[in-house]
């Protein structure tokens, strides 16, 4: 982490998490094409059900950055007691956290539906998917923070594996469960939980038997008031900050369904195609989390921003790629949903609409990271807000009056532009209090 080239160390840590994450969002979109099969209100149903699965995903990697940043900086700071606290109180709350979404999920399923639609296919479906997901949290819960160990210390490869593997558990009894068993919509939930739980096992093993840098242990285990504390003040702000995207798309889907349940339908087809584009991002930030915290409890400041620099470049590629796929074959993205003529007519405008974002994007979740890295996880909160709830809703809603689904889509682009405005005034103020002192000495 201290010494090895940054591109080089940057590649290692990141390409792993990156493919590993193209397979997680290979098997979101093969969920859905699968349930797409079925009938359009089985896609709806899966649809309007994803913030509820975002927000879990949201509690478990946000506090999974706690974890990461917290292990990293202790490691660089060679403080290898902390490191073992951070590591078995980070697998302790996500088990918490499983456990809590496992009684919500049990008894407001339901109420959760009712309050988007009365139709009874949507509702049914919907119902069972979030309580068959959110009862089996606990491998997804398990799985992640596990994951987040394998990462800080370097060890991304058995991470790709954990994730892959579970991944191809998902993909493969997919259908078997939605057409063989004739279990439709409730086949898939089960599925993704069942993929789940073996990457878990999988990752704890790992664990167990290639993590040296830390032993994690729960003999005489007792929570920590302090090193949870400390993995809140970084991951509460990144739990708020994904969190704010499941609020984004209730807001945006009782919007758009005052249109036309299709485009809701479409609506969840972006989010399930842009995963392609944002997981190897995502991946590669997660690569360079540890790299930063490190760097910074190294006190080697050069290295931070040549990592953060070569941060930005990379995603800001890799952005480019989506917005050309986005622009030129929006039909066949598509049609791997079974569009429908209608769903065609309303989702090739939007996906072209909705891309001019990525590139501004890409930037934009870089500066997250680096934030994130130095235990500044709030201004990455304040980003967030302004794009996803104080802009984006508002302008989608002021849009919407104008009787025009097409005129929707841009609230996307127009909120990008305030979140990167946001970005630079942040890493200017970030690079001046922590990086430039370190810098001077």
């Amino acid at each position: 982490m201290g010494v090895l080239p940054i591109n080089k160390l940057l590649v290692n840590i990141s390409v792993p998490i990156m493919l590993s994450m193209l397979v997680q969002a290979l098997y979101n979109v093969v969920d859905s094409v699968f349930v797409s099969r079925v009938s359009e209100n089985a896609l709806n149903a899966v649809s309007l059900a994803f913030p509820v699965q975002n927000l879990m995903i949201a509690v478990a990697t946000g506090t999974g950055v706690g974890i990461n940043a917290l292990l990293s900086r202790s490691l660089g700071e060679k403080r290898f007691e902390r490191a073992n606290l951070t590591a078995s109180n980070g697998v302790f709350l996500g088990l918490c956290s499983a456990v809590a979404f496992a009684v919500l999920g049990a008894l407001f399923s339901q109420t959760f539906f009712l309050v988007q639609t009365d139709v009874a296919d949507i509702v049914e479906g919907g119902t069972a998917y979030i309580r068959i997901c959110t009862v089996g949290s606990f491998g997804i819960f398990t799985a992640i923070s596990i994951e987040r160990l394998l990462q800080a210390t370097g060890k991304t490869i058995y991470s790709m594996i954990t994730q892959m593997v579970g991944a191809v558990i998902n993909i493969i009894f997919d259908p078997i469960f939605i057409f063989v068993f004739d279990m439709g919509v409730a086949g898939a939930a089960w599925a993704t939980v069942l993929g789940q739980v073996v990457g878990a096992a999988l990752g704890i093993y790992f664990n167990a038997r290639k993590n040296t840098e830390i032993t994690l242990s729960f003999r005489g285990f007792r929570p920590s008031g302090e090193v949870i504390r400390r993995i809140y003040s970084v991951g509460v702000p990144s739990i708020i900050m994904a969190s704010i995207g499941s609020v984004m798309t209730f807001g945006m889907n009782k919007i758009l369904i005052g249109f036309t349940t299709t485009a809701t339908a479409v609506f969840g087809v972006y989010f399930k195609l842009q995963s392609f584009v944002f997981m190897p991002v995502f991946g590669m930030n997660n690569g360079l989390v540890p790299i930063v915290a490190y760097n910074f409890g190294a006190r080697k400041p050069e290295r931070m921003v040549k990592a953060v620099r070569l941060g930005v470049i990379y995603a800001t590629a890799i952005m480019a790629a989506g917005v050309a796929l986005f622009q030129l074959i929006p039909h066949l993205l598509l049609g791997l949903f079974d569009a429908s003529d209608y769903m065609l007519e309303i989702g090739v405008p939007a996906l072209r609409i909705i891309s001019f974002h990525f590139l501004l994007a890409g930037f934009g979740i870089v500066s997250s990271s680096f934030f994130q890295s130095l235990g500044h996880g709030v201004l990455s909160l304040i980003i967030s807000l302004v794009r996803q709830l104080i802009v984006l809703l508002p302008a989608a809603w002021l849009l919407s009056l104008s009787g025009q689904l097409n005129m929707v889509w841009w609230a996307f682009p127009i909120a990008e532009i305030f979140s990167v405005t946001l970005s630079i005034l942040f890493l200017i103020y970030a690079y001046r209090k922590e990086v430039k002192p370190m810098l001077a000495e």
